[in-house]
């Protein structure tokens, strides 16, 4: 019953995977480079070994699957997007990369039992609906005494992008109210370290630990690229500002500029997000 609440709750706000594949090539130019230090972080933590097979959930274009195979793990690839799993694979061939990419839903993995020495997920699992499911299967594919490992943004009061990108939307378009407040996005269901923490416990894993010391930091030297990061990483943003017309989008950008230029004493602005780095054991 509390599965069914929590889709059906989301289900609304949720993108579907044409909107994913309409942004894979957005998201795998302007986003997925700069997840590899958060990737190599989060592996550290999960205990990932040369020659462990490692399962990475909702992989998007492969910001955690290609750090994983660069480490000489065995990577199986999953999405549901078909686009992004192309990028990825397309990637992992470019580097020689031992990357198996699968289009798959994360509620549903179509794997047997206990496979994996590690599965993972790095903002993919983090803002799906019927969280609870997509973790149950992470822990199910998993082998016994395997570690689990989700990457998932902390709190969206520190998520410095976002507040660019709404403060810079709202000077060109002062009625623009931005994501509900009543209802947070997806993305920030396990922002609360100690709600992550009872999800991995809920999900059957022990020894669980939330990692709460890291930051993604994006470095953005003008406004065109904060934009491009934030309507590549999600569909969410584009959906909020799909009304608005070129001159306003452009203007928008202007503004961006501005406040890069504020930000930044010499080189790119960095802007900054906490993240909660969540593992456990099955």
């Amino acid at each position: 019953m509390t599965d069914l609440h929590e889709t059906t709750q989301h289900a609304e706000h949720v993108a579907p995977v044409e909107a994913w594949d309409a942004i894979a090539a957005q998201y795998d130019e302007h986003v997925a480079p700069g997840e590899a230090d958060l990737a190599q972080a989060g592996l550290r933590l999960a205990g990932l070994r040369e020659g462990d097979t490692f399962l990475d959930v909702a992989a998007g274009t492969g910001g955690l699957s290609l750090p994983a195979a660069r480490l000489g793990a065995t990577v199986v690839a999953t999405d549901w997007s078909p686009r992004m799993i192309e990028h990825c694979t397309a990637r992992a061939t470019a580097e020689g990369l031992d990357v198996d990419g699968r289009v798959m839903d994360c509620h549903h993995l179509d794997l047997p039992d206990d496979t994996y020495d590690v599965t993972g997920s790095q903002f993919g699992v983090m803002l799906v609906p019927g969280q609870a499911t997509a973790l149950r299967e992470m822990v199910r594919v998993t082998k016994p005494g395997g570690r689990v490992l989700l990457i998932a943004y902390g709190n969206p009061g520190e998520f410095e992008a976002l507040h660019f990108f709404v403060a810079a939307v709202q000077a060109v378009v002062p009625a623009f109210e931005g994501p509900s407040e009543d209802e947070p996005l997806l993305e920030f269901q396990v922002a609360d370290p100690d709600v992550l923490h009872r999800r991995l416990t809920d999900a059957g894993l022990k020894n669980v630990t939330v990692d709460t010391s890291h930051q993604e930091r994006i470095h953005v030297r003008t406004g065109q690229q904060l934009w491009d990061w934030c309507l590549g990483g999600n569909p969410v943003p584009g959906a909020l500002v799909a009304d608005l017309t070129d001159q306003q989008r452009a203007d928008i950008v202007q503004v961006l500029d501005g406040m890069i230029r504020e930000r930044s004493t010499s080189g790119p602005a960095v802007l900054s997000a906490p993240l909660n780095i969540g593992v456990g054991t099955k």
